[in-house]
């Protein structure tokens, strides 16, 4: 055999093989795989082949930064809580003053109340005490004219003019009372104070009205025989009678008792005129 002969292989043929090489590296945080590979036909030389993949790592300055954000959103929720926890205080204090102000209005409205029902009460009472006041003063006044006089009404004071004043006013006792009648067998309360005095030669007008002011003003507890006395205000009195002495009058009253004798508690008199 030649020696320059070529003689077959027994080996198998190489498949194209690749080669592959990993090359790592961090980029901004990102690990980066480099595969470095070669696929070369058998016999050929190897020629490399790269391959790169990126896979996310936590760096330091990655670790930091997500601190930060899990402090800051910490922070964020306390401070809405708080923020939470004032709103609720404000609101429960303003109600709790709301409620303060209405009890206090409502305090403050019945003390009022009570102070208006207290004053209307002491008033009352005071002009009570003023009208039991005023009705013992004229019963003293009249127990006291009742004592001083005598027994009978013309011989208490009556003399002259007056006593005929009162013995005219006496003869008429009984008789009826007619509105508008002048006499003899009736009258008015006006027309028989009127037809009285004419007896002793005075004239007076002859209505109530005029009649209250024909004189000189007196009080009631300085009352003599011949006094007129009258109900109502002077100048407007809508009834008169005579004063006869012992605490009563003489007066037309009305058609049920026709013409009477009474005692002043019998129709307190309002005021009374001296003519005499």
């Amino acid at each position: 055999m030649s020696p320059n002969a070529v003689i077959p292989s027994h080996r198998k043929p190489r498949r194209s093989a690749s080669s592959r090489a990993l090359r790592a590296g961090v980029t901004g945080g990102i690990i980066t795989l480099a595969v470095t590979g070669a696929s070369m036909p058998a016999g050929a030389a190897e020629k490399p082949v790269s391959e790169t993949q990126e896979m996310p790592t936590i760096t330091s300055a990655l670790a930091t930064s997500l601190a930060k954000s899990a402090d800051t959103a910490q922070q964020m929720a306390l401070d809405y809580e708080r923020q939470a926890a004032q709103d609720s205080a404000t609101a429960e204090a303003a109600e709790a003053a709301t409620k303060a102000k209405d009890e206090a209005d409502k305090k403050a409205a019945a003390e009022k109340k009570a102070e208006e029902a207290r004053k209307a009460k002491e008033q009352e009472k005071e002009k009570a005490d003023q009208q039991r006041a005023s009705r013992s003063s004229e019963r003293t006044s009249l127990r006291s004219l009742s004592a001083t006089s005598a027994d009978s009404p013309v011989s208490s004071g009556a003399t002259g003019s007056s006593s005929s004043l009162i013995g005219f006013l006496r003869a008429q006792l009984g008789k009826s009372y007619v509105l508008g009648a002048s006499g003899p067998s009736a009258y008015d309360c006006s027309s028989l104070v009127q037809a009285a005095y004419r007896t002793i030669g005075i004239d007076l007008p002859r209505t109530s009205q005029p009649q209250s002011t024909a004189g000189s003003q007196v009080g009631l507890d300085n009352l003599q025989v011949g006094d007129i006395l009258y109900w109502g205000s002077a100048g407007s009195a809508y009834h008169v009678g005579v004063y006869v002495g012992n605490g009563n009058f003489i007066g037309a009253q009305n058609s049920s008792t026709g013409i009477v004798e009474k005692p002043l508690s019998y129709s307190q008199p309002t005021g009374a005129v001296r003519v005499l």
